[in-house]
């Protein structure tokens, strides 16, 4: 026991995540990774940043990130007119103005934070921005299903029409325990567990997540196919529920 396998590892972690889940009765949990402590007033009135994001926002508009170009005009003054990519550090660099930090922000919220730079040497600027490339929306699905990987994400995709792109589970997913992981910001997660086993008994699928792109889903493996492996004869039947 002293050396554990990658298998065993990824299992442990998993069974982690799972017991946090379930923990949160099927309601949102947030994931920190590095969070800060939080002042009785921060509690009291959590940011919009650390606000739980799953059930809203169902169209939310593109976020600039690392890579991304933008065409930036001007009506007036169109010899400042350019063309700028998002640095890896989120900068783009303007001209004659100079550096100016822009990942996260929506096309609305980057032209006024634009117009506020060149507003210091400019009266009044009229600008309009142009997203020119950017990285196409995605959603990354693992564990038990028939193709794992990374899909682009086409339109309004939900939880269980990600699951039937990717393949549909496998014999041994655990359709009630699908883990839907989510960035809330650069240092924050959140995870939400959903039955998919429920929704589809039921037929009721308005409870089925609509997807936003960086998504991460995880179908996790039944006890009952953890088992088999253990079972001498493969016709001994095993009356679990899942």
């Amino acid at each position: 026991m002293k050396h554990l396998s990658v298998a065993t590892k990824v299992s442990l972690a998993v069974a982690m995540t799972l017991a946090f889940c379930a923990a949160q009765a099927g309601n949102q949990g947030i994931v920190p990774r590095n969070a800060p402590v939080q002042s009785a007033s921060q509690a009291a009135h959590p940011s919009d940043e650390a606000a739980p994001q799953f059930g809203s926002q169902r169209y939310p508009r593109y976020d600039l990130r690392p890579g991304d170009v933008v065409d930036v005009s001007f009506e007036f003054t169109p010899e400042f007119n350019q063309t700028v990519t998002v640095q890896p550090d989120g900068f783009v660099t303007l001209r004659a103005v100079g550096d100016v930090y822009v990942a996260g922000l929506t096309i609305p919220k980057i032209t006024e934070t634009i117009r506020n730079a060149y507003g210091k040497i400019l009266h009044n600027p009229a600008i309009a921005i142009v997203l020119k490339d950017f990285e196409k929306p995605y959603f990354t699905i693992s564990g038990q299903v028939g193709r794992p990987g990374k899909y682009e994400l086409r339109g309004d995709t939900t939880v269980t029409e990600a699951i039937a792109i990717a393949g549909g589970f496998n014999s041994s997913a655990k359709h009630s325990q699908v883990v839907l992981f989510r960035r809330v910001s650069r240092d924050l997660y959140e995870a939400k567990l959903i039955n998919v086993k429920k929704m589809l008994k039921s037929h009721d699928l308005s409870e089925d997540a609509h997807l936003r792109t960086g998504d991460t889903l995880f179908v996790p493996q039944n006890s009952l196919s953890k088992i088999r492996t253990f079972v001498p004869n493969p016709g001994i039947g095993v009356g679990t529920t899942f």
